[in-house]
């Protein structure tokens, strides 16, 4: 496309003579903790059921988020002229069983407080029968680092058992740090997400892959991921195998874990030692799994939802800055105790807030005066299915509504900083792209730094919708604001974001609280609004040497 030269020919360096010019103060005055918190207190509200995909709670929230866009003067960013974009699903609400033989004994746990499993075939019934058992390490196959947990070994239709998390190589100068040359030290990498251990798990054909659940490591406690295994399980509708896991992937409670090891005659510290050496090789237990998982299963038809704001420019208007949040939470779990309201998985903060402050973004933008109007055309798309595996997001990569070519930039918001204004702000997405000079130029206009992830073992870049845009080679920004707050203890940080992650993180009691102060979360969002502006103007991001992301964004543009 002629309109496209400039930009395929371009170094893609920051174009600073591109920026908006004048400060958008009657846009930034418009972004207010009461209109975030009166969309949360809805999109949160019992009514709405947890809004879980392909649920009375998914209409809900589909219809409040369009009638939101077209009372701000969005137009439907669907080129067909809706506001939604279909996402093909199938859901599977698992019964599962799962049993062990080992040294003549048959034991049997107990779901979903032993393990949690479902299955990723087509149909309502799956199973893994008389499946060798194989303690894979970390599960990891990463060249770059000279490592492979599995050495060759076949384990097609086997049952893998592998550890949560990137190896954890200690420093040899230091050896109570991580050594920063393997897997990026204290951070996580790839490697280290459930994700791609499911993935690797397929790719070699194994029938199943468990994970050993670790409170530390994984920095959230075993009813996480309960409260993730027992609702409806969704994916992508394909035909054929899921290229993303195998038969049945599932995780395993670590005590659980280690009675199995120990009937197979292994200590689970010791072979947990063992694996963090590049000379591990995978141990076949003398052990056998055996899955049997009865499912209800359907195929739906879930949305994200999308609006639109037309640039300006006759030229730039055919680029795009995409702002993104997923609407959905984990629905309704009846089976829980207590009052329906307690049977709620509300989502609050996860993610009725960053779905907030994407309606506020988007008011934002509507409030520019005319001769600040972005030049580039502004998608805000909210997602669905980002519980259940960035799903909506995955699919928009894969059918993007709007070229990818002409995507320029993704900014992601998954929860906002409900705890008061901070000295800083995280940038997630950090030392992946030149976008970091943007956002370091708005903090420090709001007098703030930009500091690097506070909390990198988490591995957030992996675990929000912005990795899918990254994947296929759209710069992204993700922040956090969990650090640094004003007029609090050092101690304070860590107090607020530990208690929410320990007690109503992916739990029925993420609700909307009376102490929230969203000063720092305005704070954020206008900073997010200030630098989406100024690619909107025509800046056009880079990515960085050194990225894993450099290569798909150079395919993008071919």
């Amino acid at each position: 496309m002629a309109m496209l030269r400039p930009l395929l020919c371009s170094t893609l360096l920051l174009a600073g003579a591109a920026t908006q010019a004048q400060t958008p103060d009657a846009a930034l005055a418009s972004i207010r903790a009461e209109t975030l918190l009166q969309h949360i207190k809805v999109l949160a509200s019992d009514e709405f059921e947890g809004r879980a995909p392909g649920s009375t709670g998914e209409t809900l929230t589909v219809n409040y988020l369009t009638e939101q866009f077209r009372k701000l003067g969005l137009r439907p960013g669907n080129p067909n002229g809706s506001w939604v974009q279909a996402v093909p699903m199938r859901g599977q609400q698992p019964v599962p069983s799962f049993r062990y033989t080992v040294a003549g004994k048959n034991v049997s746990l107990n779901f979903p407080d032993d393990y949690v499993a479902h299955s990723t075939t087509p149909g309502n019934q799956a199973r893994v029968a008389s499946s060798d058992i194989v303690f894979v390490g970390y599960g990891v196959q990463a060249p770059e680092y000279g490592w492979d947990d599995y050495k060759g070994l076949d384990v097609r239709g086997k049952t893998l058992l592998m550890l949560i998390n990137d190896p954890a190589i200690p420093d040899p100068a230091h050896p109570e740090q991580l050594d920063p040359a393997m897997f990026k030290g204290k951070a996580m990498t790839y490697y280290g997400r459930w994700t791609y251990k499911y993935e690797i798990a397929a790719k070699l054909g194994a029938a199943a892959a468990i994970i050993i659940h670790e409170t530390k490591p994984a920095a959230y406690p075993w009813d996480v991921v309960r409260s993730g295994g027992v609702g409806e399980h969704f994916s992508l509708q394909r035909k054929g195998a899921d290229p993303d896991a195998p038969s049945v992937p599932g995780w395993i409670q670590l005590e659980r874990a280690r009675e199995l090891l120990a009937a197979a005659g292994y200590d689970f510290d010791q072979l947990k030692q063992q694996a963090l050496r590049k000379d591990f090789r995978p141990v076949v237990l003398k052990a056998k799994a055996e899955f049997r998982i009865e499912n209800r299963s359907r195929s739906l038809q879930s949305h994200n939802v999308v609006g639109m704001i037309e640039g300006s420019d006759p030229k730039l208007k055919h680029e795009y800055v995409i702002y993104s949040a997923h609407w959905d939470h984990l629905g309704i779990d009846t089976r829980l105790p207590g009052s329906r309201s307690e049977q709620i998985y509300h989502g609050a903060l996860d993610n009725a807030s960053g779905t907030a402050a994407l309606l506020a973004l988007a008011q934002a933008y509507q409030a520019l005066p005319a001769d600040q109007a972005p030049k580039r055309s502004i998608l805000f798309l909210a997602t669905t299915a980002e519980e259940r595996g960035l799903l909506g997001a995955k699919y928009y990569a894969a059918h993007p509504l709007v070229p990818l070519r002409q995507t320029v930039a993704n900014i992601n918001i998954d929860g906002i900083n409900a705890w008061g204004k901070t000295a800083q702000i995280e940038n997630v997405t950090s030392g992946h792209s030149s976008i970091d000079d943007l956002l370091a130029k708005y903090a420090a206009a709001q007098g703030r730094s930009m500091t690097s992830d506070a909390r990198p073992e988490l591995g957030s870049f992996y675990r929000a919708d912005q990795l899918e845009f990254a994947r296929a080679g759209v710069p992204v920004l993700y922040t956090k604001a969990r650090s640094g707050f004003l007029d609090r203890p050092d101690s304070y940080a860590h107090e607020v974001v530990n208690h929410y992650v320990a007690h109503d993180y992916h739990q029925t009691s993420d609700i909307v609280r009376n102490d929230w102060d969203f000063s720092g979360g305005v704070q954020d969002i206008g900073l997010l609004f200030q630098v989406g502006l100024e690619i909107a103007g025509g800046t056009t991001p880079a990515w960085r040497d050194g990225s894993e992301f450099k290569a798909a964004g150079a395919r993008r543009l071919r």
